[in-house]
C-alpha cells in the first residue's frame, strides 16, 4: 500500500502540481498584501468623506452590520485579477514553454492523430513513418 502511494507521489506530474500550488499559494500572499496596502487605500480615498469606506449604509448611520462596502469588494476583484495574471505569467507560461521544447502541448488542442495501420498506436497524422513500429504510412489526406 505504501509503495503505491509512494509511486503515485513521486510521478512528474504530481510532483509539478504540488511545486505548482506552493508558488501559487507564496504569491497570493504577496498579492494579497499589496491589495491591502495600496489599493484598498486607493479605492477608499475615492469617497473620503464616509467612515467606513467607499459604499453605502442600509440602517441606522455608522453600523458596520448594515454597511454594503463596495471597496472591499472591488479590491477583492483587484486582487483576483492581479493574482491570477501572475500565476499566468509566472508559472503558466514558462512551464508551457518548458513542456513545448520537450515535444508535449499543455494547456491547448492536442495535435491531430491517426492510429497506425501495423501497431494502432497514435501519431500524428501528417507522420510518414510510425514512430513505435517503424512501418510505413500512407500519405495523410489534404
Amino acid at each position: 500500500m505504501l509503495k503505491g502511494f509512494k509511486n503515485f507521489v513521486m510521478r512528474e506530474d504530481v510532483i509539478t502540481v504540488a511545486v505548482g500550488l506552493v508558488v501559487a499559494l507564496a504569491f497570493s500572499n504577496l498579492v494579497k498584501s499589496f491589495t491591502e496596502t495600496v489599493i484598498n487605500p486607493l479605492v477608499a480615498a475615492a469617497q473620503p468623506h464616509a467612515a467606513l469606506g467607499l459604499g453605502f449604509q442600509l440602517g441606522d448611520a455608522g453600523n458596520k452590520a448594515t454597511f454594503i462596502n463596495i471597496g472591499d469588494l472591488i479590491g477583492a476583484i483587484i486582487y483576483f485579477l492581479v493574482f491570477m495574471a501572475t500565476v499566468y505569467f509566472a508559472i503558466v507560461v514558462p512551464y508551457r514553454t518548458i513542456q513545448k521544447r520537450r515535444g508535449v502541448t499543455v494547456f491547448g488542442e492536442a495535435p491531430a492523430t491517426k492510429a497506425c495501420s501495423e501497431c494502432c498506436s497514435d501519431i500524428p497524422e501528417a507522420a510518414h513513418k510510425c514512430k513505435f513500429c517503424a512501418s510505413e504510412q500512407s500519405a495523410p489526406a489534404a
